[in-house]
């Protein structure tokens, strides 16, 4: 049952990108640096933290706050870009606390004492797989001409 969810997230992430091919640029917001930047560095932080969750999460509740300080600051970034919703439908299955990616995994991880090195292992193949996923639709942007050397 888990796996099919999975799987069935990975697939909305694939058919949003997807979206954004056949919808064409006129649709989407154009390249961002720092958006850009902000979501490879986030995953990093990702991974970093998951791999906290063998823990008790009171040992380390400072950096995950610190964490998901930082994860809403990006998102409401790109929350108020223009031409955004694909990017911001990512997001939001990202960081879904019901569902089976970031959100999910930190929202599981608070309520129990910590998670499995195995559970860990598994969950951060996904959740990197849709950093990259919203990452590569930012680089795939088209990049703005108006900034030129």
């Amino acid at each position: 049952m888990r796996k099919t969810c999975l799987t069935s997230y990975i697939r909305s992430l694939t058919l949003l990108m997807v979206m954004v091919a056949l919808w064409g640029c006129s649709t989407i917001s154009s390249f961002d640096q720092y958006a850009y930047t902000q979501t490879t560095s986030l995953k990093v932080d990702a991974m970093n933290i998951m791999d906290m969750a063998k823990d008790s999460v009171a040992l380390h509740k400072k950096e995950l706050m610190e964490f998901e300080t930082n994860l809403q600051k990006v998102y409401e970034y790109e929350k108020n870009r223009p031409k955004n919703e694909i990017t911001l439908k990512m997001w939001n299955l990202l960081l879904n606390p019901e569902g089976h990616l970031l959100g999910g995994f930190l929202n599981r991880w608070k309520s129990t004492v910590s998670l499995s090195p195995a559970f860990i292992s598994n969950e951060k193949k996904l959740v990197s797989d849709a950093f990259d996923q919203i990452a590569g639709l930012e680089s795939h942007k088209i990049k703005s001409t108006a900034v030129s050397n």
